[in-house]
């Protein structure tokens, strides 16, 4: 669990990777998180999530700090615990966190879902409406209406149930188009497979397969589960370039860029050249292309698209390699 207050401290292995500047599979293969003295695990569900002052006392060489045993209304429990706090197996906490009362409160950490103790511990069940049909519950055939920030939180408790649930079978239970159900369902199956190659060293046919995932409806989801895992590779040298433009001044946020990933399996990132002097609005990285300057954060790159040619604010900087943070900075300081 997450004890109260200190969710601003959990790091994911990605965290952990990055802050040695080291890819997540040299981490993973290096024995470090199995070694004597190496912090526990905040919970012990498939994505492992971390307290950050533990990780840093133990890098550091110096003894790591106990968490807090007291319990405190606050704390935020994962489905598992959740479910033992209840005395009910986790299938059926599944069911119980689609309530709304316990839905608003969900929390994703590290893209694990957690509620807080006492939302789980004082929850009683929402009686069901009538429909006035003589019968309790949703007539048949009608769906929810979600809003776009919940469909992620939505889809994923549908996955959990069935892993074999469908485009069709997501726009039958939420009632959203079916287009917007097979992306939402690609992207979640994409996130959870590139977890389990991270942390098994698996393929995606053998994540699919640990999931419960039919090889039918997962092809598209494990090319992209190869670039998400490709984007947290990538991360430690990403998160060096964003520390050195933002030393030469050319942007006012000192945090990683995010990485994007279009359909197919192109691993992008955009790092956003805020500053007033900055030489272009936006920086644009490509696995496959190398870096170019981009005339806003908008970037024409996806399914089938070309690698913009030069002019127009477009300059192409170290094409198809990924040259040393400094080195960058000094190519695009020639663009001035």
């Amino acid at each position: 669990m997450i004890r109260a207050g200190r969710r601003h401290l959990v790091r994911t292995l990605a965290d952990i990777a990055a802050q040695q500047g080291i890819a997540v599979q040299t981490l993973i293969n290096s024995g470090r998180l199995k070694a004597e003295g190496f912090p526990a695990p905040l919970s012990a569900g498939r994505t492992r999530l971390y307290d950050g002052e533990q990780v840093d006392a133990y890098l550091a060489g110096r003894p790591v700090p106990p968490l807090p045993t007291t319990d405190d209304d606050d704390d935020l429990l994962d489905r598992q615990e959740a479910a033992a706090l209840r005395g009910m197996d986790p299938q059926a906490w599944d069911r119980r966190k689609k309530d709304p009362a316990v839905s608003e409160h969900t929390v994703l950490v590290g893209g694990v879902e957690h509620w807080p103790r006492h939302i789980v511990r004082d929850h009683t069940p929402t009686p069901r409406r009538s429909t006035g049909t003589g019968g309790g519950g949703r007539p048949a055939g009608v769906g929810d209406q979600v809003p776009r920030d919940q469909l992620p939180a939505r889809v994923a408790q549908l996955l959990d149930e069935d892993p074999t649930v469908t485009a069709a079978g997501v726009t039958a239970r939420l009632g959203v188009h079916r287009n917007t159900a097979q992306a939402a369902l690609t992207a979640l199956r994409a996130e959870r497979m590139a977890d389990v190659m991270e942390q098994r060293g698996a393929s995606a046919a053998q994540a699919a397969a640990e999931l419960g995932y039919p090889a039918g409806l997962t092809r598209r989801a494990g090319i992209r589960a190869a670039a998400v895992l490709r984007g947290r590779q990538a991360h430690p040298y990403l998160a060096e370039v964003t520390r050195a433009l933002h030393a030469r001044g050319w942007t006012t946020a000192d945090t990683p860029p995010a990485v994007q990933h279009p359909e197919d399996d192109e691993c992008v990132a955009v790092l956003v050249l805020d500053a007033p002097d900055a030489p272009a609005p936006a920086l644009v990285w490509s696995e496959r292309h190398g870096w170019r300057t981009a005339t806003s954060r908008r970037h024409p790159l996806g399914r089938g698209a070309e690698w913009p040619p030069p002019g127009d604010g477009i300059r192409h900087l170290a094409t198809g390699t990924t040259p040393a943070p400094a080195d960058l900075v000094t190519a695009l300081d020639s663009t001035h």
